[in-house]
């Protein structure tokens, strides 16, 4: 049995990633004043981030067509058996759907659509799981419930500087976005349910990323060693500092630098850092 893996831009793998991992990308777009661009093909995190900075309209962001879905299993249904597809949060993408969607229609491949009820490097553990499992010659039933096996270990924190992005997104609710901003705070949220939902209000940013730091030194005593991410929208220097922090003070978890790139840097805001981990 021959297993591909197949994911959406979101996962936010490097180009390097993807093809030592033998990653297949669906992306997602994003609409800036009128012009569409496809993530991590078309426009980089940082040139995004450059061209919305000040812009007169809110960018938008569009999932990609089940179309698009069935030509790529389509494509890989001559050289494989079977596909596992990766995706952000169905809570808060109807992505996930358009990959079940296209799983039904086409013929000569098992589909399996897995629900990684998360985004950004935190949906890329998963991918990078899986594609080591179907090196291995593991079948798609095996990767989803290793996958599966996973979740209970996946947490993750994210820390915005404006909660406008989110509620003008529709990611969260107006009445969350209100209150954060008249209390002036930096909010942590977190994914729960498949949506993102406030975990804790902190008036400080350097208090939010010790309260996110104490997270992490709970999921350390309980899992013991991790692989963990810290994720940020165009604030790297201030993300490796961090990460460079954590390193020296937990050696059992491997950290990884990722960015949040257009499509989830349009609902997070630029300067939003995260941190999550799953277990080794």
């Amino acid at each position: 049995m021959k297993t591909a893996i197949v994911t959406d831009s979101t996962a936010y793998l490097t180009l390097e990633e993807r093809n030592s991992y033998n990653v297949h990308m669906i992306p997602l777009s994003v609409n800036i004043e009128g012009t569409f661009y496809d993530e991590e093909i078309d426009i980089t995190a940082s040139e995004f981030y450059d061209r919305v900075r000040g812009a007169a309209e809110f960018p938008k962001t569009t999932q990609p067509s089940v179309g698009k879905f069935v030509e790529l299993y389509e494509t890989l249904g001559k050289d494989y058996d079977e596909i596992v597809t990766i995706h952000l949060s169905s809570g808060i993408s109807g992505t996930f759907q358009g990959a079940v969607q296209a799983g039904a229609m086409v013929e000569g491949v098992d589909v399996h659509a897995f629900d990684s009820e998360v985004a950004a490097y935190l949906q890329g553990f998963y991918v990078k799981e899986a594609a080591k499992l179907a090196s291995k010659g593991a079948s798609g039933e095996q990767i989803m419930t290793h996958l599966n096996d996973l979740k209970d270990s996946m947490d993750d924190y994210i820390i915005v500087d404006d909660l406008q992005h989110l509620q003008r997104g529709g990611r969260l609710s107006a009445a969350a976005a209100l209150i954060g901003g008249l209390l002036q705070v930096k909010p942590i949220l977190t994914f729960q349910n498949k949506v993102i939902v406030p975990f804790e209000k902190i008036r400080t940013r350097k208090k939010a990323l010790r309260r996110v730091e104490e997270q992490l030194a709970s999921a350390v005593e309980k899992h013991g060693a991790l692989q963990a991410t810290v994720i940020h929208a165009n604030c790297e220097d201030e993300a490796r500092e961090w990460m460079k922090s954590l390193e020296a003070a937990y050696p059992t978890v491997d950290f990884t630098l990722s960015y949040f790139g257009p499509v989830i840097g349009t609902h997070l805001g630029e300067g939003a850092m995260a941190m999550g981990w799953i277990k080794k």
